[in-house]
């Protein structure tokens, strides 16, 4: 997929953390064929903690009775998938992933995350095959929590 379309997709994500501002993973899923924007989610974790963006977008594509080939997908997020996304995103069978801001970065930042890449437990997946792509619309991203740590020093 080009460039181009990322970015337009990620932008779709990035626009979703307006309902979760202090918190801003975004998601949105893409039939890459088509283009089309199939489901989204934001980060819910006040509503329970399993409620990353990735899982409700997940939830909402199944909950809305996707039928076609998973493989067919990408799933765009704000942030690179923890290794708990990273894993619903492998069982769910999504063809690509593609990522503004990195595990590292946030922890770098003092966000708490697992030090565990996307790609890498991607590639510890058996029989599963899905292209991680990182640092789509980077900066634009990194500003999404770089903004949360001055509005909440210390966090």
């Amino acid at each position: 997929m080009s460039g181009s379309v990322d970015e337009k997709h990620m932008r779709q994500a990035v626009a979703l953390t307006e309902h979760c501002p202090d918190l801003p993973f975004g998601t949105v899923i893409v039939h890459a064929p088509t283009g089309r924007v199939v489901a989204e989610g934001w980060n819910r974790t006040d509503e329970n903690p399993l409620l990353h963006g990735e899982v409700d977008a997940l939830t909402a594509l199944h909950r809305g009775g996707w039928r076609g080939d998973t493989a067919d997908l990408t799933l765009y997020t704000t942030a690179e998938p923890c290794p708990m996304c990273m894993g619903a995103i492998l069982f769910s069978g999504i063809g690509r992933v593609v990522y503004g801001t990195s595990i590292r970065f946030l922890r770098d930042t003092g966000w708490e995350q697992i030090d565990l890449p996307a790609a890498e437990v991607a590639g510890r997946a058996d029989g599963v095959r899905c292209e991680v792509v990182g640092g789509v619309l980077q900066e634009e991203c990194d500003d999404l929590f770089l903004a949360v740590c001055r509005a909440a020093p210390g966090r």
